[in-house]
């Protein structure tokens, strides 16, 4: 099964994560099928970049997002739309 989860990046004490799809039996920073975005929890205010039409494609095709993914692909489409208004 295919999942979109974070990839941990960055050193001890300064994670960064990549947001990726991969095969779920895979280890966490094991090899990924495609990236989809960044999550850096180290900075303040919009710590993500993710496309969310590659997301929506993955999700189409039988991904699963972890609950992390699922949460910051709900805050970017709500960001979206308040840029379009």
């Amino acid at each position: 099964m295919l999942t979109l989860r974070l990839n941990r990046q960055g050193t001890k004490d300064r994670p960064y994560y990549k947001i990726v799809a991969v095969d779920s039996r895979k280890r966490r920073d094991g090899r990924y099928i495609e990236q989809i975005g960044t999550y850096n929890p180290m900075e303040d205010g919009v710590n993500y970049d993710i496309n969310v039409a590659k997301a929506d494609e993955w999700i189409s095709k039988g991904a699963q997002p972890s609950d992390t993914v699922r949460d910051i692909i709900k805050k970017a489409r709500k960001e979206a739309l308040h840029a379009e208004a």
